[in-house]
Protein backbone atom coordinates (compact mmCIF):
# COMPACT_ATOMS: atom_id res chain seq x y z
CA UNK A 1 0.00 0.00 0.00
CA UNK A 2 1.32 3.43 -0.91
CA UNK A 3 1.88 6.25 1.49
CA UNK A 4 0.80 9.84 1.07
CA UNK A 5 1.40 12.74 3.40
CA UNK A 6 -0.27 16.11 2.99
CA UNK A 7 0.56 19.16 5.05
CA UNK A 8 -1.38 22.40 5.01
CA UNK A 9 -0.51 26.01 5.61
CA UNK A 10 -2.21 29.31 5.02
CA UNK A 11 -0.69 31.84 2.64
CA UNK A 12 -1.77 35.38 1.84
CA UNK A 13 -3.57 34.16 -1.30
CA UNK A 14 -5.16 31.06 0.25
CA UNK A 15 -4.40 27.55 1.44
CA UNK A 16 -1.28 25.66 0.38
CA UNK A 17 -1.32 21.87 0.46
CA UNK A 18 2.08 20.19 0.19
CA UNK A 19 1.89 16.65 -1.16
CA UNK A 20 4.52 14.00 -0.35
CA UNK A 21 4.72 10.37 -1.44
CA UNK A 22 2.60 8.42 -3.87
CA UNK A 23 -0.65 9.77 -5.27
CA UNK A 24 -2.39 6.70 -6.63
CA UNK A 25 -5.53 4.59 -6.49
CA UNK A 26 -5.06 3.90 -2.79
CA UNK A 27 -4.37 7.50 -1.74
CA UNK A 28 -6.17 9.78 -4.20
CA UNK A 29 -9.23 9.98 -1.94
CA UNK A 30 -7.00 11.38 0.79
CA UNK A 31 -6.08 14.36 -1.42
CA UNK A 32 -9.73 14.86 -2.39
CA UNK A 33 -10.71 14.95 1.29
CA UNK A 34 -7.97 17.45 2.19
CA UNK A 35 -8.90 19.71 -0.72
CA UNK A 36 -12.58 19.81 0.22
CA UNK A 37 -11.68 20.36 3.89
CA UNK A 38 -9.41 23.32 3.09
CA UNK A 39 -10.86 26.68 4.08
CA UNK A 40 -11.19 28.09 0.57
CA UNK A 41 -13.13 31.28 -0.04
CA UNK A 42 -14.17 32.98 -3.28
CA UNK A 43 -11.28 34.85 -4.84
CA UNK A 44 -8.60 32.84 -3.08
CA UNK A 45 -6.10 30.50 -4.69
CA UNK A 46 -5.57 26.90 -3.63
CA UNK A 47 -1.95 25.92 -4.22
CA UNK A 48 -0.97 22.27 -4.47
CA UNK A 49 2.79 21.99 -3.97
CA UNK A 50 3.76 18.68 -5.56
CA UNK A 51 7.49 18.96 -4.86
CA UNK A 52 7.43 15.88 -2.63
CA UNK A 53 5.38 13.78 -5.04
CA UNK A 54 7.20 10.54 -5.89
CA UNK A 55 4.56 8.89 -8.08
CA UNK A 56 1.25 9.82 -9.66
CA UNK A 57 -1.06 7.50 -11.59
CA UNK A 58 -4.35 8.17 -13.37
CA UNK A 59 -6.25 8.19 -10.06
CA UNK A 60 -3.88 10.91 -8.87
CA UNK A 61 -4.50 12.92 -12.03
CA UNK A 62 -8.24 12.52 -11.44
CA UNK A 63 -7.73 13.85 -7.89
CA UNK A 64 -5.98 16.92 -9.34
CA UNK A 65 -8.91 17.43 -11.72
CA UNK A 66 -11.31 17.10 -8.76
CA UNK A 67 -9.27 19.76 -6.91
CA UNK A 68 -9.60 22.07 -9.93
CA UNK A 69 -13.35 21.46 -10.05
CA UNK A 70 -13.70 22.08 -6.31
CA UNK A 71 -11.79 25.36 -6.51
CA UNK A 72 -13.94 26.45 -9.46
CA UNK A 73 -17.12 25.55 -7.58
CA UNK A 74 -15.90 27.69 -4.66
CA UNK A 75 -15.24 30.56 -7.11
CA UNK A 76 -11.54 30.29 -6.35
CA UNK A 77 -8.51 29.42 -8.44
CA UNK A 78 -5.92 26.68 -8.23
CA UNK A 79 -2.23 26.41 -9.08
CA UNK A 80 0.23 23.54 -9.06
CA UNK A 81 3.75 24.24 -7.79
CA UNK A 82 6.95 22.21 -7.98
CA UNK A 83 5.44 19.65 -10.34
CA UNK A 84 7.81 16.68 -10.82
CA UNK A 85 8.88 15.99 -14.42
CA UNK A 86 6.95 12.69 -14.85
CA UNK A 87 3.71 14.29 -13.62
CA UNK A 88 4.34 17.41 -15.70
CA UNK A 89 4.71 15.18 -18.76
CA UNK A 90 1.29 13.63 -18.09
CA UNK A 91 -0.27 17.07 -17.58
CA UNK A 92 1.19 18.23 -20.90
CA UNK A 93 0.14 15.09 -22.80
CA UNK A 94 -3.43 15.41 -21.55
CA UNK A 95 -3.59 19.19 -22.00
CA UNK A 96 -4.27 19.73 -18.30
CA UNK A 97 -1.31 22.12 -18.10
CA UNK A 98 -3.48 24.52 -20.13
CA UNK A 99 -6.39 24.13 -17.69
CA UNK A 100 -4.69 24.00 -14.30
CA UNK A 101 -2.12 26.81 -13.97
CA UNK A 102 1.44 25.75 -13.20
CA UNK A 103 3.98 27.79 -11.29
CA UNK A 104 6.93 27.92 -13.70
CA UNK A 105 9.38 28.67 -10.91
CA UNK A 106 8.20 25.72 -8.89
CA UNK A 107 8.05 27.72 -5.68
CA UNK A 108 4.77 27.65 -3.75
CA UNK A 109 5.83 30.62 -1.65
CA UNK A 110 6.09 32.70 -4.80
CA UNK A 111 2.44 31.88 -5.48
CA UNK A 112 1.37 32.73 -1.95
Amino acid sequence: MSTLKITAQDAATGPVLRVFGELDYHSASQLRERVTAAALRPGQRLTLDLGGLEFCDSSGINALIAAYQHASAMRATIALASVPAPTLRILRLTGLDRVIPLDPGGDATALG
